[in-house]
């Protein structure tokens, strides 16, 4: 509030003096020119130097003052902006495009600063000024002043049309420009398959296609919002002719005061600028105003797995999990899981397996919360996992995921993320357990070397095996794993599941598999098709199944085909 007082002070004290210099034109005319007073020589231009000095330094600390208000906004705004996005629901970004969004947000932001500078610079700068001056000149000549205000009427009715087309093609701007922007970021990010498949050409066609749109909307835009300055030009040009006409007649026939008239005339021109931008304050203001709605539309979404009023923190000592009739799709009238119920007991491993479409990643998802069940419930040791807070629900669960994701940082960073209060010894031990610590120390900077942008610097097993680091430096009683040696040559995957095997003692883990070599040492075996749970058991007992879908399965995979999807063996 203080630097909002000290601009606003600084604005007046530019209104003020602008207005001053209009006033003193009397004077400079009739006590210098007509009346040639000496005195006046020297005291009148050492009042306008300081004036003028006045209103540089008034203008250069309304300026600064103003810049930093805007850049805290942004910072202020992006800061909550983040935060709240960090809350919203996993479907909010199914349904969002991260680049688009992103680069919305980015354009938003600036629509509040924008709001709020132009509505402190129009009233405290602006209004301010053309209050005094019009003063001014109704103390000079009020006949006169009555009929330069003649132009204020037309002009605002004209603004107030213009301003409602420039809404709607405001927002169409907005998101066409998110889009080129997002096209960009992800051609920038998919590189390797844009030259792989020699995509650069219908990518570059589908990219111009949306510049060329944005240009047109952007043409539009400045179409509509410069459409007052011809009309104000006009209107403010026949008031200005029309006062210096009658002021002059008056001089001439009457012997009117011309350092009265001079200083009328002064004040006049002086208001126009003020004036003028004070008639596109409106338009300018729709254009802000659209942003500035833009960014609450997200803030003021509320996320669809949001905490019980009455959530509390979930201990989970044992970490048994149990799922119960549980029912659940992403879209109305398309069931994932139908009636599906499984208890994963405490300090075991179950693994799920699948034809893919199944259901099992699904299962996961649900158990973190990122989604909640149509039907039935989640339990972990008793508790409904909707009744506790999702921070503690989370806190207990350590995930390693199909795709791996790094984040901007060092490989130190990216593997302190699991516990922001891991010492680097309990990184490194993390780093030994995931067999990672070998690639580590041969980087340029071992643990400190910058991974690129979602690790673009490092192999597929490289990320997967710092995913894993991550996830065991997390320490959680439940590790999640989702195909974690999907992206492991055979070297990489012997040494990662020889570490797995030795991270998932005394925890709960749930296991989806599609290598079924990797899961055949666990205490159950659920396979799940369609939504439903139609095979439980250990490996040896699926096995001794003949007709059974993991049998049948199992013989595929153990003829040679690693990777042939359990839909093979159903068919």
């Amino acid at each position: 509030m203080r630097q909002y007082a000290l601009a606003i002070a600084c604005l007046v004290a530019v209104a003020g003096s602008t207005a001053f210099l209009a006033w003193v034109m009397r004077d400079v005319i009739d006590k210098i020119f007509v009346q040639q007073n000496r005195a006046a020589i020297v005291s009148i231009p050492l009042v306008v130097f300081a004036t003028f000095a006045l209103r540089g330094v008034a203008s250069y600390g309304q300026a600064v003052l103003l810049a930093r208000i805007g850049n805290n906004i942004v910072a202020r705004y992006q800061r909550r902006i983040f935060a709240h996005i960090t809350e919203l629901s996993v479907d909010f970004f199914a349904e969002n495009r991260s680049a688009h969004l992103a680069a919305r947000i980015n354009q938003n932001v600036s629509g509040i600063r924008d709001t709020l500078n132009l509505t402190i610079t129009s009233i405290a700068r602006d209004a301010l000024s053309l209050i005094f001056l019009v003063g001014v000149m109704i103390i000079q000549d009020p006949v006169l002043s009555g009929i330069a205000l003649l132009a204020g009427p037309p002009v605002v009715l004209m603004i107030g049309g213009l301003a409602k087309k420039l809404r709607v093609a405001t927002r169409q701007a907005i998101d066409i420009n998110a889009r080129v922007l997002a096209s960009m970021q992800e051609a920038a990010q998919g590189i390797t398959v844009v030259k792989a498949f020699t995509m650069e050409a219908p990518l570059r066609e589908r990219i111009e296609a949306l510049i060329l749109k944005a240009e047109q909307r952007s043409n539009k835009i400045v179409a509509i919002t410069e459409r007052t300055t011809p009309v104000t030009e006009i209107v403010a040009g026949l008031a200005i002719a029309g006062v210096i006409a009658y002021s002059g007649y008056r001089a001439v026939v009457y012997g009117y005061s011309p350092g009265s008239m001079f200083a009328f005339i002064t004040a006049l021109l002086l208001a126009y600028d003020p004036a003028r931008r004070l008639a596109k304050l409106q338009v300018q203001l729709e254009r802000a105003l659209v942003n500035a709605s833009m960014i609450y539309e997200i803030l003021d979404m509320k996320p669809r797995q949001a905490d019980a009023p009455d959530a509390k923190t979930l201990a989970a000592p044992r970490g048994e999990i149990a799922f119960n009739d549980v029912t659940f799709g992403y879209y109305e009238g398309e069931a994932v899981l139908r009636g599906l119920s499984f208890i994963a007991p405490a300090g075991k491993t179950t693994a799920l397996i699948g034809a893919s479409g199944g259901g099992k990643s699904t299962i996961i998802a649900l158990l973190q919360r990122f989604y909640d069940v149509a039907g039935g419930s989640i339990t972990i040791d008793g508790e409904d996992i909707r009744t506790v807070t999702k921070r503690s629900l989370r806190s207990q669960i350590a995930y390693v995921p199909q795709a791996p994701y790094l984040f901007e940082g060092t490989i130190r960073e990216n593997i302190r993320l699991g516990r922001p209060d891991a010492s680097d010894a309990e990184i490194e031990d993390a780093a030994r357990q995931a067999q990672a610590e070998e690639f580590i120390l041969a980087a340029p900077q071992g643990y400190d070397t910058p991974v690129g942008e979602n690790g673009m610097t490092l192999s597929g097993g490289q990320r997967q095996r710092l995913s894993i680091a991550r996830a065991l430096v997390r320490n959680a009683p439940i590790l999640l794993l989702d195909e974690a040696t999907s992206a492991l040559d055979t070297r990489s995957e012997t040494l990662v599941q020889a570490a797995l095997d030795a991270a998932m003692r005394n925890r709960t883990v749930l296991v989806v598999a599609h290598r079924l070599s990797t899961i055949t040492g666990a205490d159950q075996i659920l396979v799940v098709d369609s939504g439903q749970i139609v095979e439980r058991g250990t490996h040896g007992e699926l096995v001794d199944r003949a007709d059974g879908l993991y049998a049948r399965f199992y013989g595929l995979q153990a003829g040679g085909n690693r990777r042939v999807d359990l839909a093979a063996a159903r068919d």
